[in-house]
């Protein structure tokens, strides 16, 4: 199973993404299953919430509702994994043991461990903190 961060699904909702023909190549020509975290989900939605709620201009608002739509049909045509017991459990076991990076991360980092899933992400920086984690950048290689 592979698993998208925010930055892989921000690139796969964007058409107007130039990465975005290249990424999906890869994802079609690996053969895994490839699903998003729901981590990444909250993250795409509040983007877009906080979009919407930052003007007060109804019609200002169009844009970013539309684009809202676009990702909620997007995300129809999706697998994502869930949050649950297990990964509340390791994300606990990680805290405690000091993996100290964002917390939206940690919890998709978890998802990918739980998984054994491939977490495909351009913060290799801090991903690579967490120990059992299996993470690749695919959107510039």
């Amino acid at each position: 199973m592979i698993l998208l961060d925010t930055d892989h699904l921000s690139v796969l909702t964007d058409p107007r993404q130039a990465l975005r023909t290249h990424l999906m190549a890869r994802l079609q020509a690996s053969g895994d299953e490839v699903a998003i975290p729901v981590p990444a989900v909250e993250e795409q939605l509040r983007a877009w919430l906080a979009q919407i709620h930052r003007v007060s201009d109804a019609h200002r608002q169009i844009a970013p509702y539309h684009r809202l739509v676009k990702l909620i049909d997007f995300l129809g045509d999706w697998t994502i994994v869930e949050w649950d017991e297990p990964a509340a459990d390791t994300f606990r076991r990680l805290r405690v043991g000091r993996v100290r990076i964002g917390t939206q991360d940690l919890k998709i980092a978890v998802l990918a461990i739980i998984h054994d899933a491939l977490l495909l992400s351009a913060n290799l920086r801090d991903f690579e903190q967490v120990p059992g984690l299996n993470v690749e950048a695919w959107l510039y290689g």
